[in-house]
Order: structure tokens, then sequence, then C-alpha cells
């Protein structure tokens, strides 16, 4: 993410001089969002978690689509439900290691792939068609796992999909974000490039330093003292937008990708006090 956004900041204003909008678009589209049907790690074991496919009707393509998700349950039969979403570049599966560890706090995990990531539909995807993706799989958590609490979980630039939909949803017990930021335009106005007037033509904005206060439920936001792609003090900040109840956990040493694993006995003791979860 991190070099892409890099030559976003160097030649997006070029672009949006020499190019028409749906150019401009297109090409940050691809920049943010990266998508691939790669994994991380190579191919990193799913064994135990079961493959499901989320069918719905678009709002914003007009077509059906198609969502591909692992499901990972937990033993116990009442166990709290999570939509686990995941950032840029990646696959679903590359996050298993991440799936496994928040299952392991107690929860039944659904991670899906956005579309034009993995298995999902085709297509190149947006900060609008990504929220659609997450809304359409909480529907299918609340028809699937009737009556059990749910959670949203989002890292990186799934944090941002997590604000949009947790603002948006009136039923979500609680949120999680991990290693993500203001808005991109603050990410890249941290890089090298920053200073160039590229703010006003940024199209896939994720303004969540707007939309975190209207979250109507308790927030945990997590970030790696050690995060060289997203500072820590974006998190930071995204953290004092919020209202209470809400918590912020630095797991020091945590990198962008490791902090989840470095700060897990964190994660267990903040989630225990914020979410109130047994």
């Amino acid at each position: 993410m991190k070099r892409l956004l890099l030559l976003l900041t160097a030649v997006v204003l070029a672009i949006g001089v020499t190019a028409g909008c749906a150019t401009l678009d297109a090409k940050q589209r691809e920049w943010i969002f990266q998508p691939s049907d790669r994994s991380w790690g190579g191919a990193p074991s799913t064994e135990g978690m079961e493959d499901v496919w989320i069918a719905f009707q678009s709002g914003i393509t007009h077509q059906a689509e198609r969502l591909h998700g692992l499901w990972l349950p937990h033993a116990r039969a009442d166990a709290p439900v999570m939509l686990y979403l995941h950032g840029a570049r990646w696959n679903v599966s590359g996050s298993s290691g991440r799936i496994r560890r928040m299952q392991a706090l107690g929860f039944s995990v659904l991670a899906i792939d956005y579309r034009g990531f993995g298995q999902s539909s085709a297509g190149l995807p947006s900060e609008a068609t990504a929220t659609e993706d997450a809304h359409a799989a909480w529907r299918w958590l609340a028809l699937h796992e009737p009556g059990k609490p749910r959670y949203i979980f989002g890292h990186s630039l799934g944090g941002a999909i997590a604000i949009n939909l947790a603002r948006d949803v009136p039923d979500e017990q609680g949120t999680v974000v991990e290693g993500t930021f203001t808005s991109i335009a603050d990410v890249v106005s941290g890089f090298k490039w920053g200073w160039l007037p590229v703010s006003g033509l940024i199209t896939q904005r994720f303004e969540s330093i707007r939309k975190v206060a209207d979250i109507g439920s308790p927030l945990l936001v997590v970030h790696g003292s050690n995060d060289s792609l997203i500072p820590a003090q974006l998190g930071r900040q995204l953290y004092d937008a919020a209202q209470e109840p809400k918590r912020f956990v630095l797991v020091e040493g945590g990198s962008h990708y490791d902090t989840n694993a470095v700060g897990n006995g964190l994660y267990r003791e903040a989630m225990a006090s914020l979410f109130k979860l047994r």
C-alpha cells in the first residue's frame, strides 16, 4: 500500500490535469486497493475454515455479485461472531493467522474478500463497493447466526471499511480497528511528496476521522508503535475523535503486520474490559 500511495502522491496531480475524472478515479482505486488473488506469505493454511459464498444484488453495479469468505466457527455454540475485513493487496487467506487469533479470543469469525479479490466477483473495488460488500457480509451473519452478538474488525484499509460499516448499522456490539488511519489524504500528506496539493483530487477519501464519532458501539483502536506504514499518531487521532466508550492500545514493538500477534495478550484484556466478554 505504501509504495502505491507514494505513486499516488507523485502523479495524481498530473493525471488530474491530463486525464478525465474516470481515469483519475480508476487509477486511485487500483493503487489504494491493489486487488489480487494472491495471499500474504504464499499459501497460508486455511485448514478448518469453511468456504462460504455470499450472493447479493448490488445497488452500485446493478448486477448480481458474489463474495467469497472463510468461516471459522468457535467451539462454543454461544460464542459471539465477528466480521473480519482485511486490508489492501492480499486476499482473505493471507489473513488466516489473524483470523485464528480472533477465534482464540472467543469469536466465530467470518472473513471476506471484497469484489476484485480472491474468488469474489471480478471488478475494480472502490470505497463504495467495499462498504457494500461489508454490508452484504453483515447481513449474512445475521441470517446464519441469528441472535448472537456481532462485532466488526478491520485491519489497515479494512479498518476504514469497518468504520464505514459500524457507522451505518445499528446492531454491532463493538468495533475493533488495527493499524488504520484518519483519512487517505492524511496518509498521503505524511509521505515524501506530501506537500503536493493533491487532496482535492483524491476520490477514494476514506475519511474515517469524520465518521468515527457516529459509531454507537464501543470502539477499540489498536496500533503498533513500530508501524512504518501508518503512523501510530493517526490511530491516536482517530481514537480521540470517537465517542466513549472507547479504548486505545499501543502495542510496543508491533509493526503494521504483526501487531495482532505481538499484542495478543493486550487484545484479550482490552476486549474483555471494553466489550464485557467472558
